[in-house]
């Protein structure tokens, strides 16, 4: 059997193992949706929560709500105008401001999946996490807080950089 690099690299390989875990995490949530009905892309779901919670918001607050870069946010709001699930209309307050907020059939969608869809991938991830399930969510939140503050560029010693 071939070593699992990622995991032996510990620290090193961090974010390669997030990507991995998040990937099949997504992956699963994928199929779960898709077994009670729902068509839409797993990584699409967070947009319409913030809509959700928040009420109608613009690309950028969507994207800093969902912790995406701007033109991803675009690329998936436009998915969600296409399917219908969003709407953008100008504000009423500024017609140069752009205001996504759910159609009918997105807050159908939400409604549907808060009693059903939400609750079933939230207790499948927390029995995957077991006793560490509030441990973990607080060391992820450390984690991004911490990449906040300072990126991995600014860490590790900066000044004492060799090049080979």
């Amino acid at each position: 059997m071939v070593e699992d690099i990622v995991k032996s690299l510990g620290f090193l390989c961090l974010g390669s193992r997030f990507r991995r875990i998040g990937e099949r995490l997504q992956a699963d949530t994928q199929q779960i949706m898709e077994e009670l009905g729902v068509s839409l892309q797993s990584a699409q779901y967070p947009f319409l929560a913030a809509i959700d919670r928040a009420g109608p918001l613009t690309i950028g607050e969507l994207a800093q709500a969902v912790g995406i870069t701007q033109p991803g946010a675009t690329r998936t709001i436009s998915q969600l105008l296409e399917l219908g699930y969003v709407d953008m209309q100008a504000s009423p307050e500024d017609q140069r401001r752009r205001l996504v907020s759910l159609t009918p059939q997105g807050q159908e969608l939400v409604d549907y999946s808060k009693r059903f869809v939400w609750p079933r991938i939230e207790q499948a991830v927390t029995e995957l996490c077991g006793e560490s399930s509030r441990p973990i969510l607080q060391q992820l939140a450390a984690i991004e807080d911490g990449l906040a503050e300072a990126p991995l560029a600014r860490r590790g010693n900066p000044d004492k950089e060799q090049k080979p």
